[in-house]
């Protein structure tokens, strides 16, 4: 989220007349076999490298799945902000037997996710629902549905996530189920951070942070209840892990030892 890169239209659309949209334009950039997602700007709301579609490419976005660590065999997956659909696309690949909903605001979005960022058409198994995340949280039929939320919901302007209060947050631990988990995409040397820190943890039991990556990208990892911190186990689950799928899950568990202290 916080990599730049010049969009392809954004030269073009400094000439054009001035418009207010309801949203800021959905914009791409290319550059060494990977796409960009922007919404007018240089600020980076996703990525796919165009021969692996479904890999997510940015090491946030890696670490957006750490979740995996506590939860092997999810049911029901969400994402809350669509973004390039790379954690929906991933997520719905990796888990099959799972059921899997992304929520995105802007019709825009989920049209480019469509057409340029390869997000497989919706079937029985994925949901896309064009709604504001908060009213989706808020909706009681959501309440204890869900064991993984996955959180990243930024504007054009990149100043922090666009819901950051405790409400909000305690509204998305209304709607994880038992020993479910959130994780969420903050800016680690912005103003935000702290606020969303306290936010989460006034809402949830336990909150972990990864270390931070590309330009100040700080994953939490927010518990309904507080896991079991076993470093054996932990190392375990993330060799199983790395020998699925590739993820860098060994570097997930040292980034939680490194943050909550050595696990027992």
């Amino acid at each position: 989220m916080l990599i730049k890169r010049k969009s392809i239209e954004q030269a073009e659309s400094s000439r054009r007349p001035a418009r207010k949209p309801k949203f800021a334009p959905v914009t791409l950039s290319e550059q060494d076999g990977v796409r960009y997602l922007h919404f007018g700007t240089e600020w980076v709301q996703g990525a796919m490298r165009i021969r692996k579609p479904d890999w997510p490419e940015l090491e946030y976005a890696q670490q957006m799945m750490a979740w995996m660590l506590f939860i092997e065999a999810p049911r029901r997956i969400a994402q809350l902000g669509l973004g390039s659909a790379t954690l929906t696309k991933y997520c719905y690949r990796q888990f099959p037997e799972a059921q899997v909903t992304a929520v995105e605001l802007n019709a825009s979005v989920i049209a480019i996710c469509t057409t340029m960022f390869k997000m497989p058409p919706r079937d029985e198994r994925l949901e896309v629902l064009e709604m504001d995340a908060l009213d989706f949280v808020d909706d009681p039929a959501n309440h204890g549905v869900y064991d993984v939320l996955q959180c990243d919901l930024y504007d054009a302007t990149a100043r922090g996530p666009v819901l950051d209060t405790p409400e909000f947050y305690a509204a998305c631990n209304a709607c994880l189920a038992d020993g479910g988990v959130m994780t969420v995409n903050l800016f680690g040397d912005h103003p935000s951070y702290d606020k969303n820190i306290k936010a989460m943890t006034f809402a949830f039991e336990h909150v972990i942070c990864l270390p931070e990556v590309h330009d100040g990208n700080v994953v939490a990892l927010c518990f309904k209840t507080r896991p079991e911190l076993d470093s054996a186990k932990l190392a375990a689950r993330a060799a199983r892990i790395v020998a699925a799928t590739k993820l860098p899950a060994a570097s997930w568990v040292k980034g939680i030892e490194a943050s909550h202290g050595a696990a027992r």
